[in-house]
């Protein structure tokens, strides 16, 4: 059975920095790309990032691009997310999410399977 389980999300104020970890089970991170997601108020689900066979794998969205790093540790089946210099744009509901094959992307539509999902809040 496969499950995604987030942790890591809070309040943070402008420019500061929080790491989000999605504990995988149930299938390996060696077979399918794993992506994140985050969804504001009132807003779509939009990708954020994915990470696919190794660390040189990744794709990220523009709105996040030499803020946010995703990585994985094959051993504890988990799939990170750093992010710095938040900003109050950042503001929304992160979710991590299997894809249906190994290939990058961050179309939502490619994942099945998804997380309960973790809040993280950028104020001042």
């Amino acid at each position: 059975q496969v499950q995604l389980v987030e942790s890591g999300g809070g309040w943070v104020q402008p420019g500061g920095s929080l790491r989000l970890s999605c504990a995988a089970s149930g299938f390996s991170l060696d077979d399918y790309a794993v992506g994140w997601f985050r969804q504001a108020p009132g807003k779509e689900r939009e990708g954020v990032s994915c990470i696919s066979k190794t660390d040189g794998n990744v794709i990220y969205a523009d709105s996040v691009k030499g803020r946010f790093t995703i990585s994985r540790d094959n051993a504890k089946n988990t799939v990170y997310l750093q992010m710095n210099s938040l900003e109050f744009e950042d503001t929304a509901v992160y979710y991590c999410a299997r894809a249906k094959d190994w290939r990058l992307s961050i179309l939502p539509w490619n994942y099945p399977y998804w997380g309960q999902g973790t809040q993280v809040t950028v104020s001042s």
